[in-house]
């Protein structure tokens, strides 16, 4: 019995090993609520040390001190919709931390009006925040990400998309799908690149989650039920599901992805709209 026993002890830690992080440093931006906070908290129940940005001080903060309950949380409010914020973070960061093993580019905006009222400024305002600003800050962490990357272990970016990038929707939001798709593009460019540098690039292709940009539908009882019913596994998504997703490209089990979209979905990019 003793035998079993230890045996048994063995296999769970060799699970525990193939997907801890703990002792991890991550950065996840837009990470006060939405899909920024259940990825942050599910990095800080794990053991990772976690910064996570916002443009309100109060609601980073907020959010840093609730999520300090479990671990190691940290608050860094700033606008890095501006180039001058990112340079901003990334010095306040390189003042702090001499690695950086996680970097989770979640911050995003979006902009929905019927087609013939859809103004340009929206794709100004959506692409830069969407699609510019992750480029720059993965750029500029990249001294960190090299320090942290080895080949057993690669440094991870990981990149929030949407399926709104992988399929058509509904909704009239032009500049968000169309950026969201840039994102997912993005990440691919930016794995091959880096990748004989042990930085892995990858995305999370969000289905419906409960956040500001879903409020509009979810915060309805009778809507709620309705995008529910449309995704195959029959429910809105949980805030495990995403911290799942990413704690496992974020870990020893993920280390040998590179490029790839991930749609976080209950199936409804498989089987369609």
């Amino acid at each position: 019995m003793e035998s079993t026993s230890n045996d048994a002890a063995s296999a769970a830690g060799a699970i525990e090993s193939l997907f801890g992080v703990a002792g991890k440093t991550a950065v996840v931006t837009g990470g006060s609520r939405g899909i920024g906070e259940m990825i942050a908290t599910g990095l800080v129940r794990a053991g990772c040390r976690v910064y996570i940005t916002a443009r309100k001080k109060e609601a980073c903060d907020a959010t840093a001190a609730e999520l300090s309950a479990f671990g190691e949380c940290i608050s860094a409010p700033v606008n890095l919709a501006t180039h001058e914020g990112v340079t901003e973070f990334t010095d306040f960061l390189r003042e702090r931390e001499d690695k950086l093993h996680i970097l989770v580019n979640n911050a995003g905006a979006t902009w929905g009006a019927p087609l013939e009222e859809y103004p340009l400024e929206a794709f100004d305002k959506v692409w830069n925040i969407n699609v510019k600003a992750p480029f720059d800050l993965t750029v500029r962490c990249l001294p960190l990400l090299r320090a942290a990357a080895t080949p057993d272990d690669p440094a991870r970016v990981i990149n929030i998309g949407s399926i709104d990038g992988l399929t058509t929707s509904a909704v009239q939001h032009y500049a968000y799908s169309s950026s969201k798709a840039g994102v997912h593009m993005l990440t691919q460019h930016l794995a091959r690149e880096l990748a004989s540098e042990s930085i892995t690039v990858n995305a999370l292709a969000p289905g419906p989650f409960q956040s500001k940009m879903m409020a509009w539908a979810l915060d309805d009882p009778q809507a709620r039920a309705s995008v529910a019913a449309r995704v195959p596994l029959g429910r809105i998504g949980s805030p495990d599901d995403m911290a799942g997703a990413a704690i496992y490209l974020s870990s020893r089990a993920g280390r040998y992805l590179t490029g790839v979209v991930i749609p976080v979905d209950g199936g409804i990019t498989a089987v369609g709209r």
